[in-house]
């Protein structure tokens, strides 16, 4: 059963029958928003890049992106760069894999981030949401859909973080502005 977050809702990562997740998929889809002109309406190419920040405390100790895209110990891994989006509501367009039992215990939190490499604002996106599903049975989790567009740039999504013996997930849900995960480091801080 998947739980619809909205900004700011926690939830736990046990799986109903008592056990802990053991791998996950953060997934990331959007398509374009129409846009009325002189001809009709028409859609241009949007390139929305999703990224994980993996921290240890507040520090940034790894990053996985379109650019890097396995972690350095391996426990997270990018399927690889969606120029285009175009699944909205249904696949994934960008996924970023994570096997927790793998990532090392000085990591306490993994933000996951979604940015407009070319530029345009959110308010050009359509259909954006970002899941979480069990990598072991594809079951969704948990879904933050992105509502409402915004003149901004990069979006803050959520974060997976060690809770007791397990991980739990946050929908964060932060407008922010930039291109890259780079510029976004001010916005993530806070929300860490």
């Amino acid at each position: 059963m998947t739980v619809n977050m909205t900004k700011g809702q926690k939830i736990s990562l046990q799986k109903s029958d008592g056990g802990s997740l053991t791998a996950v998929r953060m997934g990331l889809g959007w398509q374009a928003a129409p846009r009325r002109g002189l001809f009709g309406s028409r859609t241009r190419e949007i390139d929305l890049d999703a990224s994980a920040v993996l921290f240890a405390g507040k520090q940034p100790v790894d990053v996985v992106f379109f650019q890097h895209l396995v972690s350095d110990d391996g426990s997270v891994r990018h399927t690889g760069d969606n120029l285009v989006g175009g699944a909205g509501q249904g696949g994934d367009d960008e996924a970023i894999l994570v096997d927790l039992q793998r990532v090392p215990v000085h990591v306490d939190q993994i933000v996951f981030t979604v940015n407009s490499f070319t530029g345009q604002t959110f308010q050009e996106v359509q259909n954006a949401f970002c899941r979480l599903v069990d990598e072991t049975n594809g079951q969704e989790l948990a879904r933050y859909t992105l509502t409402g567009g915004g003149n901004y740039t990069a979006q803050i999504m959520a974060k997976v973080q060690r809770s007791g013996d397990g991980w739990s997930m946050t929908a964060i849900g932060s407008p922010a502005n930039g291109r890259t995960f780079q510029d976004l480091m001010p916005a993530i801080v806070p929300a860490l």
